[in-house]
């Protein structure tokens, strides 16, 4: 199923509907500031596996990041950082950036594996922050993109539909996405670490 949701004033029944679905256990693809994300509600630990089986991937092996409304989920769900990466956490977002932090215990354990960290996303994308509002709590991020390929389907909402919607419960159609994925930058030192240089630029 594929709807429209326009970015610059996302319709409100459109989000309840989409929150509806994630609620019940649904797995979702979105879109983002970057490339589309595919993803669901990281409280439901079945649409976790199903977003895990689509990427091919085991959930505790995963590099799966949380897509946030704000930062104040950071206390959630993340241990404490300290204030200068917290000043340049702010500065970033909401933007194309995923920071990767320590986890604390309230991060649900089938996503930690060994992993003792999280990456934290907050994009500049209005239709994926109001359901991350209306949902209350963070949405799975996983690129709709192949790890070695950038192919046209990522970017174009149609095509991704032809391609998920068998996959999926729902493809929001939120206009054609980037297919430039988010700077990762690695906070879990004292010193923050750009470890993938993506769409987001900044000096650290």
């Amino acid at each position: 199923m594929l709807i429209r949701i326009y970015d610059e004033n996302p319709n409100e029944r459109e989000i309840q509907r989409v929150v509806k679905i994630l609620r019940n256990g649904g797995v979702i693809v979105y879109p983002t500031d970057t490339i589309y994300g595919v993803g669901c509600d990281i409280t439901q630990p079945k649409a976790v596996e199903r977003v895990a089986r689509i990427k091919n991937v085991e959930v505790a092996k995963s590099n799966f990041s949380f897509i946030c409304s704000d930062l104040g989920h950071l206390s959630t769900y993340a241990k404490p950082i300290p204030n200068h990466i917290f000043k340049l956490m702010k500065r970033c977002l909401p933007g194309p950036f995923t920071f990767i932090l320590e986890a604390n215990n309230n991060v649900p354990k089938y996503f930690k594996g060994k992993k003792k960290t999280i990456g934290i996303r907050v994009p500049d994308n209005s239709i994926i922050l109001s359901i991350v509002r209306e949902l209350g709590n963070p949405i799975l991020s996983a690129s709709v993109k192949s790890e070695d390929e950038i192919l046209e389907y990522t970017t174009d909402p149609e095509l991704i539909e032809e391609k998920f919607g068998d996959l999926v419960d729902l493809v929001i159609d939120g206009g054609y996405g980037s297919n430039i994925p988010s700077t990762i930058v690695d906070c879990t030192s004292d010193v923050p670490e750009i470890t993938r240089q993506g769409k987001g630029k900044v000096e650290i």
